[in-house]
C-alpha cells in the first residue's frame, strides 16, 4: 500500500431529517486492500457506501480518492472519478429488458463508447472470468438463477477494469454454497485487477473470506477497525455480539410493535 490511502473518509456526517444516520465517521482504505464493513440493519453502511460513491453528499466531512476531495466535482472531473469505480449491487440490480452481456457490457457501450461488437467480446470474456460460458450472454436476466444473475453482475462490476470495487451485500439471497463461490470469485477477480474494494455486508463467512480489513459500524461511527483474522477475538462487546450472534449483549434490538 502506498502512504496515501485510495479512500479516505474523514468525520462524514449525514442525516435524513431528525435521525442522524452518520456521526462522525473516519476509515482509510490502501490501495489493493480490501475492507469489509459490517453492522446490522438500519447503523448506516448502505448510506456510507453511497457517500463515498458520490450518490449522496455528506452534511459534514470528506471522502477522497486518491487525495481528491468527491464532493466538489462535477462535469469531467466527476466522470474521470466515476471511471475508477465498478459496483456489485445487492439484487444485482440487473436491467431486465437488455440480454446479459448487454447488462455486462452496458458502460463500455453507453459510457465508453465502444463499439458494440468489441463490447460483446469484453462481455463474454468477463462472463468466462466469473464462471459463465459464453452461450449465457445472449439470454435475459429471467433465464437466470440467483447465482448466475449475481456472476453476472460481478462481470459488469469489473468489465471495465475499475480501480475501485464496491459490493453492496453481494451474498445476499443466496445459499451458502452459492455464497462462497460468490466469494471466491470476488477474491479472485480482485487478485486479478489488483483492484481496492470497499464492501459492506453482515454476513460474517463473507466478511472474513474477502476481507484484508474489518470495520464494524455501530449508531453511525465506526467503533472497530481491525485484521480480519482479529475479528473472532476482538475485545470489543459489540464486535463480539455481532460477529458471534448472539442475543444477549450492548447492542439491543429495537422491535417494533
Amino acid at each position: 500500500m502506498t502512504d496515501q490511502p485510495k479512500i479516505q473518509i474523514r468525520g462524514v456526517c449525514k442525516s435524513f431529517g431528525p435521525k442522524t444516520v452518520l456521526d462522525g465517521v473516519d476509515l482509510d482504505v490502501g490501495t489493493g486492500e480490501s475492507v469489509v464493513i459490517i453492522g446490522g440493519s438500519g447503523t448506516g453502511k448502505s448510506v456510507l457506501l453511497k457517500c463515498t460513491l458520490g450518490l449522496l453528499h455528506p452534511d459534514a466531512g470528506s471522502v477522497r480518492i486518491d487525495g481528491q476531495e468527491t464532493a466538489r466535482l462535477s462535469g469531467k472531473d466527476r466522470d474521470r472519478m466515476l471511471h475508477k469505480f465498478g459496483m456489485l449491487f445487492q439484487g444485482a440490480a440487473l436491467f431486465d429488458s437488455l440480454t446479459v452481456w448487454e447488462n455486462v457490457a452496458f458502460r463500455l457501450v453507453h459510457g465508453d463508447k465502444m463499439p458494440r461488437r468489441d463490447a460483446r467480446e469484453v462481455a463474454v470474456e468477463k462472463l468466462r472470468q466469473v464462471g459463465l460460458s459464453p452461450d449465457v450472454a445472449d439470454l435475459v436476466p429471467a433465464e437466470l438463477s440467483g447465482g448466475m444473475q449475481k456472476r453476472v453482475g460481478l462481470a459488469r462490476a469489473i468489465a471495465a477494469e475499475p480501480e475501485i470495487i464496491f459490493f453492496d451485500e453481494p451474498t445476499t439471497g443466496l445459499d451458502p454454497i452459492m455464497a462462497d463461490v460468490i466469494n471466491d470469485l470476488i477474491v479472485d477477480c480482485r487478485e486479478q485487477l489488483g483492484a481496492t474494494t470497499l464492501s459492506i455486508t453482515h454476513d460474517m463467512a463473507s466478511a472474513r473470506k474477502i476481507a484484508d480489513r474489518i470495520a464494524m459500524i455501530y449508531h453511525g461511527r465506526i467503533i472497530w477497525v481491525g485484521d480480519a483474522q482479529a475479528v473472532e477475538d476482538s475485545g470489543n462487546p459489540y464486535v463480539d455480539q455481532f460477529v458471534h450472534g448472539r442475543a444477549e449483549g450492548p447492542i439491543k434490538m429495537e422491535l417494533r410493535r
